[in-house]
């Protein structure tokens, strides 16, 4: 048996002997081996057709990057990451992304209200999962966000808005560290 080739869209990929990989431009990426005899298909996973959809839905295209760093990431648990964790975590489970692309990504995430973007310092960020209305709390002896809900923390006057604008967020990040003896 040599190399087969299976043009599907615009794109395709050689793989030798059996294997072949679909690649349907905008959508997924299906696995199929065949034999000579018989087909057997892989068909995406409930997740991940979720993860594509959740992308479509923000103005994303999916890109395999995309999907991979996004199925990290949205995987039912709130969490705030760097884009170093994320970077590792998404080599260990074999996706093909450069440190540059996971900063790319999680910016571009940010920007289509997928994440938030927490600043701890001028040298640490960290995104959030959660979107929703709430504060944070950084673990200074942990390297560690935390979430606190909006109602445990009272703003109690803000300066006067300027003329033109208007108040979107007040974001509130509370730093703690072990107390010296």
């Amino acid at each position: 048996m040599g190399v087969k080739t299976l043009v599907c869209g615009a794109l395709h990929k050689q793989l030798p002997k059996t294997s072949w990989i679909f690649i349907v431009p905008n959508i997924l990426e299906i696995s199929m081996t065949a034999s000579m005899d018989s087909t057997d298909f892989t068909a995406p996973s409930a997740a991940l057709t979720a993860t594509t959809a959740q992308l479509r839905a923000a103005g994303l295209r999916p890109t395999r990057q995309r999907v991979a760093l996004a199925s990290i990431l949205f995987d039912g648990e709130d969490r705030h990451v760097s884009a170093e964790w994320l970077y590792d975590v998404a080599k260990q489970s074999g996706a093909d992304v450069s440190l540059a692309t996971v900063y790319n990504t999680l910016h571009q995430f940010t920007a289509a209200g997928l994440l938030r973007e927490i600043t701890v310092d001028s040298t640490r960020t960290y995104f959030d999962t959660n979107i929703g209305d709430h504060h944070h709390m950084f673990l200074e002896h942990e390297d560690k966000v935390i979430d606190v809900p909006s109602n445990a923390v009272s703003v109690n006057r803000l300066p006067e808005i300027p003329d033109g604008m208007e108040l979107v967020s007040v974001d509130v990040l509370v730093r703690v560290r072990p107390k010296a003896d």
